[in-house]
C-alpha cells in the first residue's frame, strides 16, 4: 500500500457525516456532471413506470372486441383514435387523440400458471420466472426501479429509485422484494413517497422524510467542523482521498435544493395541477414528472386513482382489482372506487396529460414511461351479484412511450375474444428486458460474484419491434 498506513479511526472518521449513511433505502448517487456555468445537467434515460395494481380490463380500456358476444364485449364502444385502426374505449378520449406518442401492446401474457397479485407482480418487476416464489423457495431478485439505480445513479438527486404511494395491504397484493432491493441490497431500494393519508393531491402534502428532515445548516456545520479535523495525512492517503470524494458527493446530494423543491407542488401552475386532474393518480404522474426533471432514474407509481365519492376508499394498491360482486367490490361498470367509469377517466386524463407534458418540455425522448398492470381481466364477464371480471394473467395489454419507443403503433393481437395473444407474444420478462434496453442497462449483473455465471437481472429478451 502506498503512502502512510491509515488507522481504523481514521478511516471511520473520514466517512462520518451524520445522515449521510449509505445503508438507507435509495441514497444511491452517481457522479455530478456540470455545464460551463456550474449547473447541474438533466440526467439521461429515467423512467416512469404506472403500474395499475390490482391488474385492469384490457378488454374494456385497450383492446375492445366489439364483435363479441355481449358476456365478452362489455358495455363500452371503442373509439376512433388519431391514429387509423387504433381504437381505445370510449373512456378514453384524451388518450385517442394522442395515440401518435405511444406503442400499444395487445399481446403480453405470463408464461406459466401465475394466477395472484403477489406473483404476476413479482415476474413483472423482477423479469424472472416465479417458480421458486410458488413452490415457496425465498428469491432475492431485485426490482427494476432497483436495478436501474444500481447502473444507472442519479447524477444530481440524493434518491435513484422512487415509489409513489406504497403498495399495501394484505401480502395478497404486495410482492415480496418491493422494499428491500433484494440481492443487491438496501441502498437500491426504492424511497417510498405518500401515502392514502398524504399525497399530492391534498394541501399540506410532506416530502419523504429523507427530504423533510435534512437540516442543510446542521449538515454544513458538521461538514466544516470534520474538514477541520481531519489530519494531513489523511486527506493525502489515495483511500482517505475516496472517502472524502464519497462524501462530499452525499454532502451536496443532501444540501441541493432541486430535489425537495420536486415536492413542492404548488410550483406548478394551476392550469398545469388541473390538466393532469387534482386526484391521487393525476398529481403523483405530475410529481413524477417533476423527479424526473430534477435527476431520479426510477419512478414506480402506484395507479390507485383515489376513493370515488360515497363508495368508501379501499386500500391504495387495488383500484383496478375489479371482480364486481363476488368480492364485494360493486359494479365494475360502475362510478364505485372499484368501477371502470370512475377509473378509466382518471387514467386517461393523467396519463395523457403526461406524455403531453413531456414531449411538450422535450423530455419524452430520454423518459421513458410504462403503464400497464400485473396481469388482465377474463374475457367472459361474472355476473353473479354486480358484474365484474377475474384475473386473466393469458393475456393483457401495456403502453409504452418514450426511449426510441416508436409511437403509433400496436405491436401483437389477442384472439376475437381477447383471451390470448395470436401474435407477437410478449411476457412480462421480455418487457422488463425490453425496459431495461431502452435505458441502456445490462441484462446481467457482471458485479455479483456467485462463483457461477453471472446472474441475470431479465430471463427476458428486448422486443427489438417497439422501436423504431
Amino acid at each position: 500500500m502506498n503512502g502512510p498506513d491509515l488507522t481504523r479511526r481514521q478511516l471511520l472518521q473520514a466517512g462520518t457525516l451524520s445522515a449521510l449513511n449509505l445503508g438507507v433505502p435509495g441514497l444511491v448517487m452517481g457522479s455530478d456532471k456540470f455545464d460551463a456555468s456550474g449547473k447541474a445537467v438533466a440526467s439521461k434515460k429515467s423512467c416512469i413506470f404506472l403500474l395499475l395494481c390490482g391488474g385492469p380490463s384490457h378488454l374494456d380500456s385497450w383492446d375492445l372486441k366489439p364483435d363479441a358476444p355481449s358476456e365478452i364485449r362489455g358495455p363500452y364502444n371503442p373509439i376512433r383514435s388519431k391514429v387509423p385502426g387504433m381504437q381505445l374505449s370510449e373512456l378514453h378520449p384524451k388518450l385517442s387523440k394522442i395515440t401518435d406518442q405511444f406503442c400499444l401492446i395487445r399481446s403480453m401474457h405470463h408464461p406459466g400458471p401465475i394466477n395472484n397479485h403477489f406473483d404476476a407482480m413479482h415476474n413483472l418487476l423482477s423479469g424472472q420466472y416465479v417458480e421458486r416464489v410458488q413452490q415457496g423457495i425465498p428469491d432475492s431478485a431485485p426490482y427494476i426501479g432497483s436495478v436501474v439505480a444500481k447502473h444507472l445513479p442519479s447524477e444530481r438527486n440524493l434518491v435513484s429509485n422512487a415509489w409513489l404511494i406504497k403498495c399495501v395491504g394484505p401480502p395478497v397484493f404486495c410482492a415480496p422484494n418491493i422494499g428491500t432491493g433484494g440481492y443487491l441490497g438496501s441502498s437500491y431500494a426504492p424511497v417510498f413517497v405518500g401515502s392514502a393519508d398524504n399525497h399530492p393531491a391534498m394541501p399540506g402534502f410532506k416530502p419523504p422524510e429523507v427530504y423533510d428532515k435534512v437540516d442543510s445548516g446542521r449538515i454544513q456545520s458538521r461538514h466544516e467542523l470534520l474538514s477541520t479535523i481531519e489530519s494531513d495525512t489523511l486527506r493525502d492517503h489515495p483511500l482517505g482521498r475516496d472517502w472524502n470524494d464519497l462524501r462530499e458527493m452525499a454532502f451536496d446530494g443532501l444540501t441541493r435544493v432541486e430535489g425537495r423543491e420536486a415536492f413542492e407542488m404548488d410550483r406548478e401552475p394551476t392550469a398545469v395541477r388541473e390538466r393532469y386532474g387534482m386526484h391521487p393518480l393525476g398529481q403523483n404522474l405530475l410529481l413524477a414528472r417533476r423527479m424526473v426533471e430534477a435527476g431520479v432514474r426510477f419512478i414506480t407509481v402506484n395507479g390507485w386513482t383515489g376513493p370515488a365519492p360515497g363508495s368508501g376508499n379501499g386500500p391504495p394498491s387495488s383500484s383496478w382489482d375489479m371482480h364486481g360482486g363476488s368480492m364485494g367490490m360493486g359494479n365494475a361498470f360502475g362510478t364505485g372506487s372499484y368501477g371502470m367509469g370512475w377509473c378509466l377517466p382518471r387514467l386517461d386524463q393523467a396519463l395523457s396529460a403526461l406524455l403531453t407534458d413531456l414531449k411538450e418540455r422535450g423530455l419524452l425522448e430520454d423518459t421513458l414511461v410504462v403503464a400497464m398492470g400485473e396481469f388482465g381481466r377474463s374475457p367472459k364477464i361474472q355476473t353473479k351479484g354486480p358484474p365484474g371480471r377475474i384475473h386473466w394473467p393469458q393475456c393483457f395489454s401495456a403502453i409504452v412511450a418514450g426511449c426510441g419507443i416508436r409511437g403509433g403503433a400496436v405491436y401483437g393481437e389477442s384472439d376475437k375474444t381477447g383471451s390470448v395473444p395470436v401474435s407477437h407474444p410478449v411476457t412480462p420478462q421480455d418487457l422488463h428486458a425490453t425496459i431495461l434496453h431502452a435505458m441502456g442497462v445490462p441484462l446481467f449483473d457482471a458485479t455479483k460474484n456467485t462463483g457461477l455465471a453471472r446472474p441475470q437481472f431479465s430471463t427476458g429478451k428486448p422486443v427489438l419491434g417497439l422501436f423504431g
